[in-house]
């Protein structure tokens, strides 16, 4: 009986250890419907994560404040979105999540639609316009309208959810709305409204838009290896795409509910990997921030200026830039 219990014991101990190994090597993700974040499903997919020994999983989640409070939970152990998009209401500089590498610039992905009737951006002056809630192309519009001496305060904001782009582009009450792909061309594409067209995208204003990997502090401080064999895998998935972008288009299409041609025309019109040179020229490194902390600044400035952020967050305290100096591969 004493040598079952022993038995026992031992079993429990080596179930315990393996659990708390298997928890440590987990990266769970949220991101929004976007397909800058598809390197996570080709390293998935062509099995670099389980090769690095890695338990990767990834789920669409648009709504940021889910999101945030899921990782203050530490359901999660990463989430990926935009730098203006990481810096909303309501992060202050203690919030659980910080910048540890880019993974695509939008170069058209995000933009605003509308019709024949707004010539300009200075047109949509006291008229309603639809947008969800502290999304670039908002942040997008926010800059055009303060080249052109106004402001979101100029327009009458509408609140509405992404997804919903099409239907409500129906409504030509509507002036314009700021959206994103692949919802931005399909609203365009489908509509019935005379001159449907983008007005505005990301790619007239490049560097504005740069998508982030967000880890949890915590995790990373515990387990920085995992985060680093992480990285390593994204950015051979960036190699991948660009070097099989017909291959990669058949392998993600499933898992963005769109056709192989579908993700090869929002990719090639809307986004650009950014690979690990490219992240690393972004990130800097031996503690000094590469170009994503002036982007950081602008973005903070206006989120403010918008009321989408309510605290000034520092760059340097937002960005690490650690884990990515130690990732070595194609630059």
């Amino acid at each position: 009986m004493n040598a079952f219990i022993r038995l026992a014991k031992a079993a429990i101990l080596l179930s315990s250890t393996a659990s708390a190994a298997q928890s440590a090597e987990q990266i769970r993700i949220l991101a929004p419907t976007w397909l800058g974040f598809a390197p996570v499903h080709v390293g998935i997919q062509n099995g670099c994560f389980t090769a690095r020994g890695l338990d990767v999983s990834i789920k669409f989640e648009d709504d940021l404040a889910n999101v945030m409070a899921a990782m203050a939970r530490g359901d999660i152990e990463v989430q990926m979105r935009s730098v203006g998009e990481y810096q909303g209401r309501p992060r202050d500089k203690d919030t659980p999540g910080i910048i540890i590498g880019t993974i695509d610039e939008s170069v058209g992905g995000d933009g605003v639609i509308t019709d024949d009737k707004i010539a300009s951006v200075a047109d949509l002056k006291g008229k309603t316009v639809a947008s969800e809630l502290n999304i670039p192309s908002r942040l997008l519009l926010q800059a055009a309208l303060k080249e052109a001496g106004l402001s979101l305060a100029d327009l009458q904001i509408k609140d509405i959810a992404t997804a919903d782009t099409a239907a409500v582009f129906a409504d030509e009450s509507i002036a314009a709305i700021a959206t994103y792909e692949p919802f931005m061309s399909q609203a365009v594409q489908n509509s019935t409204r005379s001159g449907a067209k983008v007005l505005l995208s990301s790619k007239d204003k490049r560097g504005l838009i740069v998508d982030a990997i967000i880890a949890r502090n915590d995790d990373l401080k515990a387990n920085p290896k995992k985060y680093a064999e992480f990285l390593a895998c994204l950015y051979e998935a960036v190699d991948f795409i660009k070097a099989e972008p017909a291959k990669f288009a058949e392998m993600v299409a499933p898992e963005f509910g769109l056709t192989p041609a579908e993700v090869t025309g929002v990719v090639e019109s809307s986004l650009s990997y950014t690979s690990l040179a490219e992240s690393k020229a972004y990130m800097g490194a031996d503690g000094k921030l590469g170009t994503l902390g002036a982007i950081f600044d602008t973005v903070m400035a206006l989120n403010l200026e918008n009321g989408a952020a309510d605290n000034k967050l520092i760059a340097e305290d937002q960005i690490d830039n650690s884990i990515i100096s130690t990732v070595t591969g194609a630059e």
